[in-house]
């Protein structure tokens, strides 16, 4: 009986097995490593915000003294409702900063959307020209040109105006705005924009109905990039505005600060309650609008 000698099995699929479990694992410890870097990248932008809104629901004597763990056992809202009361009834201000950092957010992408359509897909003399001079307005302060917007406000009669602070506000977040809708524009394809002018469509129905859509995203970075602006502000609105029942947010926490200051008195709480307020919106908008945000950045703003 003639022996058969049979093959022996091939080790290359113990190989690819092998390299397979070895690749798994270079992937997981980069996926550690990635969660590791980001937890404390988050803890480090988390706890301040954390910090502050346990401040804030400190009774006052508590809020000037250093901290305890004893201080969580005395947590209250008598801070917000002070704020929030007949003392410093800050529910004026903060509609006072609604309607201000709205009113600039809808001007600016109103403005924006415009600009950044006619100098995308319009070819004109002077085009780059007109582009760098916007970006130019990146480095111009405010306060290089506080003097002459004063006399211009009250030529206008719009100073200590909501109305004004507006303009004042949208006119510095134009630069970025523009810069943001042009790039949107340039990356749809052109294409798109001639089909649609064969089917009939003109410059407008063009941009609302065709081009609208794809250019969200950058609608919605310059839309949060201006109400922030507008929310945060101080010395604008400090300067343009007079009149105690037309403060935003910020310059009437300021003049809390500085009133209290002045007396020897300083209450934190008040501080705290009222970054926790103004917080608040900034938080919903962003969550609201992230999606949008980080893809009008990525392919919007970092072109071109």
């Amino acid at each position: 009986m003639t022996n058969i000698a049979l093959p022996l099995p091939s080790t290359a699929p113990d190989a690819r097995a092998a390299a397979k479990r070895a690749a798994r694992r270079e992937r997981g410890r980069g996926f550690y490593l990635y969660l590791a870097a980001g937890t404390a990248l988050a803890l480090l932008f988390v706890l301040p915000l954390l910090w502050v809104i346990v401040r804030s629901l400190e009774p006052p004597v508590l809020t000037g003294q250093p901290p305890s763990v004893a201080d969580f056992t005395h947590m209250q809202v008598s801070n917000y409702s002070i704020l929030l009361g007949s003392t410093d009834d800050v529910g004026v201000n903060v509609l006072n900063s609604l309607i201000t950092a709205l009113g600039t957010a809808a001007l600016t992408v109103l403005v924006s959307t415009m600009a950044g359509y006619g100098l995308a897909r319009f070819r004109f003399r002077g085009a780059g020209v007109v582009f760098g001079a916007i970006l130019v307005a990146f480095m111009i302060p405010f306060q290089a040109v506080l003097t002459p917007l004063f006399l211009e406000l009250h030529f206008f009669h719009l100073l200590n105006s909501l109305l004004g602070l507006v303009l004042i506000y949208s006119t510095f977040n134009l630069p970025f705005g523009v810069f943001v809708m042009r790039n949107t524009f340039s990356q749809i394809p052109r294409e798109l924009v001639d089909s649609s002018r064969v089917d009939g469509a003109g410059v407008i129905t063009a941009l609302v109905r065709v081009m609208r859509p794809l250019v969200v995203p950058g609608m919605a970075t310059t839309a949060i990039y201006a109400f922030l602006y507008s929310w945060n502000e101080l010395l604008q609105a400090y300067t343009f505005l007079t009149s105690n029942n037309l403060m935003t947010l910020p310059v009437k926490l300021y003049e809390v600060m500085t009133q209290q200051g002045t007396s020897g008195v300083l209450n934190y709480g008040y501080l705290a309650s009222g970054c926790v307020i103004a917080m608040v919106p900034c938080m919903v908008l962003y969550m609201a609008l992230q999606r949008y945000y980080v893809r009008g950045l990525t392919s919007g703003a970092l072109k071109g």
